[in-house]
């Protein structure tokens, strides 16, 4: 029993549906590189839990897992259910660390039902917030922008801050906590509703269209004295824009390259580079991944500025697990309006 309520699996239920990587994309992922599979609903050994899936966290990295070279996490495997962030339900634990009713994230995959030794998974109190913020601003784009912004690029009250993507579920909480913490910001995005949102909603200080203003000048005009902090989630022709413009000391955080994800031809690298050695400034990469010791620390002051009214969150939720391959498509045609999530099942009450 869990809040008075018996949590078992349904019975009527025999079959996990999932969706299975089946060729290496080239350029846009297709239809065709991936199988809509069935299998048993498996059970749990000594040790693992079973989760019942209910929300799929959709992320422009899991475009990057499917090339078969070399990373910073194994590729998934040709024949391998696709690998995603996940929010669910234990319902059936072998597990001295997990009760059934336990809603947990974790990496469960695209499928309805997910085996888990319980390393990979993490507790959420469901009560704090919507089911679907738990895979944005409480999940690992919340942990990313947590950490890209304040352990990488240290802001500084008074500073300029950049953002690239900036209507995204990384870039909307970095442009945010930038703001909380004294600092000027100004977001890059691909419509005016977009942009309305980044100043209107979010409070950024200025928002620049990217598919319609000359990136460049609108930076010179919103960032008159120069850049301070990039945060980067395009790279490409974006990223030399920047760096153009970086002041001394200025600090550039490398969440993501988005516009170079689908590229057939190789990855278009930074040309001016050594803006960082005229100004003495520092790129540095990270992968959120590193910081999941901490998780709890970010977690836990996300929902303090959540709850203070600092912080807005916001979840673009697709409905049904074979809607998959189109829905994930959405984050490279910029569809999605705030963090994408595909929900799978409808939760319990």
């Amino acid at each position: 029993m869990i809040f008075g309520r018996e949590v078992t699996q349904d019975m009527t239920e025999s079959v996990n549906h999932q969706w299975k990587l089946s060729a290496r994309p080239e350029g846009m992922p297709k239809h065709s590189d991936f199988e809509y599979a069935e299998s048993p609903i498996p059970e749990p050994a000594d040790g693992q839990v079973l989760v019942k899936i209910y929300y799929i966290s959709l992320d422009p990295a899991m475009r990057g897992w499917m090339n078969d070279q070399r990373s910073y996490i194994e590729p998934i495997k040709l024949g391998d259910v696709m690998r995603a962030g996940t929010l669910g339900q234990v319902v059936s634990s072998k597990s001295d660390g997990y009760s059934e009713g336990d809603w947990v994230v974790g990496i469960g995959g695209v499928q309805e039902y997910a085996l888990s030794d319980g390393k990979d998974l993490r507790k959420v109190d469901i009560s704090l917030a919507r089911h679907a913020t738990f895979l944005g601003a409480l999940g690992m784009p919340g942990m990313t922008a947590y950490f890209g912004l304040l352990d990488i690029c240290n802001p500084q009250e008074g500073e300029t801050v950049v953002v690239s993507g900036a209507a995204g579920a990384v870039g909307a909480v970095v442009g945010q906590i930038a703001k909380i913490k004294g600092c000027r910001v100004i977001g890059t995005a691909g419509s005016p509703k977009k942009c309305n949102y980044l100043v209107e909603q979010l409070g950024f200080d200025a928002a620049i269209n990217y598919k319609e203003e000359d990136l460049y000048h609108s930076l010179r005009k919103h960032c008159p004295k120069g850049i301070d902090i990039y945060f980067d989630n395009v790279g490409g022709e974006t990223l030399d824009t920047v760096l153009a413009q970086i002041r001394r000391g200025a600090r550039i955080s490398i969440c993501g390259a988005i516009s170079q994800y689908n590229n057939t031809e190789g990855v278009n690298g930074p040309k001016n580079y050594l803006s960082l050695l005229i100004n003495r400034a520092r790129m540095e990469g990270f992968i959120v991944f590193d910081y999941a010791p901490r998780y709890g620390e970010a977690a836990k002051e996300i929902a303090g500025w959540i709850t203070a009214g600092k912080l807005f969150t916001r979840e673009h939720v697709v409905e049904g697990l074979e809607t998959f391959p189109d829905t994930l498509n959405m984050l490279f045609t910029g569809e999605n309006f705030g963090k994408l999530i595909l929900k799978v099942a409808e939760p319990p009450k």
